[in-house]
């Protein structure tokens, strides 16, 4: 045969057909078609089923279909890499699964929900993601928007370049401007003037407010450039940008806008200016409001009086002023509600007798009209960032109902506090939550700054202590307590200890509470002492390498 090996034999066509067929009907009743002498019928079945998978496999054709181009290498990241310890870490938290542990936990901590915090310390460290753990990285970050921010700053330009190879991970590059193409330089007139004109949507929305985050005026004067032939919705979103930086010189061209020919544009554009309390329309807005609301002497105490406007003329609707009220509202106090809200709070002292915000506040309000007056100076507290008034419309925390007279929703206290300074806002809701409990808690907690301040972190322990003693069952504080294993200091844990154990039930509690709040606790407990391993873990360094400080500024993860 000269040598020449001769080709395997090919099994019959129909030989896959009499394999399965016999597979169904069972060897006892049909002989494999093929068998081999010593061997049992079933045994055999199995081995030539097995031979002819593969042989159909190795017989297939690859699809007429040209090949793909290779992809450029991934980039380098010059950032330091992860600790191994930290690396291990994140591994842990990306292989737990939400819905893994559906049913009770336990005092298992819940690893998903301390992603948010690693991620945030690893960022403020500075690392590069490990290549391996980028897949998993950018799973998680598709199923939680909550965590694209975080997760797609810490996988770098190397998730942005795997990004581009799946489907799924898409959405990394609609969060990145041009996905992932760097944006010119500071200095690169010619590129940014280029990628203006010729930029695809989200690339010129990024380019504009990344300059302006670094040069305001020139980033005005780019949109200005192109202003009158923009979309109306393109319009829009170019204005928002503006809020960054915004100040007196962004002025005459927001007036400019209050004459545009879409309504939300005009909206926009007076929102921006009612927060500039110098401008001529902040002025206007005064002056309206202003002309509203009267402190009345004759009352025996001064109470104010409103009279609110009659109708809605040309000039108030060019300033903003929507005209048409929702259904289930009067026309009167839905333009009363703007018109105050819009005017600079810095206004209403003269106004009112040189009073300050707390004796404004204070005062009686005739007419039924304390609650339209009280909630547009909130929502005017909240848009102009006015912690003084903010401070009058909360009140004291310890009130009846826990508000002041303008705080009329937990949503609008939490909005209120939001404009407070970190120690204030924890002070609040501690004196809050230590006369109120943790009953309505949730909302307020969730704006307060993590870890929580020592004085905060021990009135929610101190009133989920007292929850536990009135015998209840845990469920109702589950929210808080959720809140407590991600926002409150590591360093509570060792005050904690004496909470672990089962405690004595009184006999009007409900069955075997004590058991679950002690489940609860533990839980706690270990979280804590798990997020301080993490932190530790993030901030070692490999020996004679020096550690650096996070960078200035870099806010703590946020609940």
């Amino acid at each position: 045969m000269n040598g020449t090996p001769s080709p395997p034999a090919r099994p019959a066509p129909d030989l896959w057909e009499e394999l399965v067929t016999a597979a169904l009907l069972g060897t006892e009743r049909r002989t494999p078609p093929v068998s081999a002498p010593g061997r049992e019928a079933p045994v055999a079945l199995l081995d030539a089923a097995a031979e002819a998978t593969v042989r159909r496999r190795a017989g297939l054709r690859p699809a007429s279909l040209p090949a793909a181009r290779r992809p450029e290498p991934a980039p380098d990241d010059p950032r330091p890499a992860l600790p191994a310890a930290a690396a291990r870490r994140l591994a842990t938290l990306l292989a737990d699964r939400p819905g893994a542990g559906v049913g009770r936990r336990g005092t298992a901590p819940d690893l998903m929900e301390l992603l948010p915090q690693w991620l945030a310390t690893a960022n403020a460290h500075g690392y590069a993601a490990p290549a391996h753990l980028l897949p998993a990285l950018l799973d998680a970050a598709r199923g939680r928007t909550d965590l694209r921010p975080a997760a797609l700053r810490f996988a770098g330009t190397r998730g942005l370049w795997l990004a581009r190879l799946n489907p799924d991970w898409r959405f990394a590059l609609r969060a990145t401007p041009g996905g992932g193409s760097a944006l010119p330089d500071s200095g690169d007139a010619e590129g940014t003037g280029r990628l203006w004109q010729e930029g695809l949507f989200a690339e010129r929305v990024a380019l504009l407010s990344a300059l302006r985050a670094r040069d305001p005026r020139a980033a005005r004067e780019l949109l200005a450039s192109t202003w009158a032939t923009e979309r109306a919705e393109d319009r829009l979103m170019f204005l928002d940008s503006l809020r960054t930086g915004l100040g007196p010189d962004d002025e005459p061209f927001l007036e400019q806008a209050l004459g545009d020919r879409s309504r939300n544009v005009r909206a926009t554009a007076a929102e921006l200016l009612s927060a500039l309390p110098g401008s001529a329309l902040a002025a206007r807005m005064a002056a309206r409001a202003g002309s509203c609301v009267a402190v009345d002497h004759t009352f025996g105490t001064p109470t104010l009086v409103v009279e609110a406007p009659h109708e809605c003329d040309a000039g108030m609707e060019r300033d903003g002023v929507v005209a048409k009220a929702p259904a289930g509202r009067g026309e009167r106090s839905w333009w009363l509600g703007q018109l105050v809200e819009a005017a600079p709070l810095g206004a209403w002292p003269a106004r009112l007798g040189g009073r300050t915000p707390e004796q404004i506040v204070a005062l009686p309000v005739a007419d039924d009209w304390q609650g339209e007056l009280h909630a547009a100076w909130c929502r005017a507290a909240v848009r102009q960032r006015d912690a003084a008034w903010a401070r009058a419309l909360l009140g004291s925390p310890s009130a009846p109902e826990a508000g002041g007279p303008g705080a009329v929703s937990l949503a609008e206290r939490a909005k209120l506090l939001a404009t407070l300074g970190a120690g204030d806002r924890a002070e609040w809701v501690a004196g809050f939550i230590a006369v109120h409990g943790l009953s309505e808690a949730f909302q307020l907690l969730g704006v307060c700054a993590v870890p929580w301040a020592p004085p905060l972190g021990r009135a929610v322990v101190d009133a989920l202590n007292i929850a536990r003693d009135a015998g209840s069952y845990p469920w109702s504080f589950s929210g808080v307590m959720g809140l407590a294993e991600r926002c409150l200091d590591p360093a509570e844990a060792g005050r904690l200890d004496a909470l672990l154990a089962v405690p004595d039930e009184p006999e009007d509690a409900s069955p075997g509470a004590g058991g679950y709040w002690a489940e609860a606790f533990q839980r706690l407990v270990t979280t804590l002492r798990l997020r301080a391993a993490m932190t530790e873990e993030l901030a070692a360094r490999p020996p004679g390498e020096a550690t650096p400080a996070p960078p200035c500024g870099s806010p703590p993860a946020q609940a």
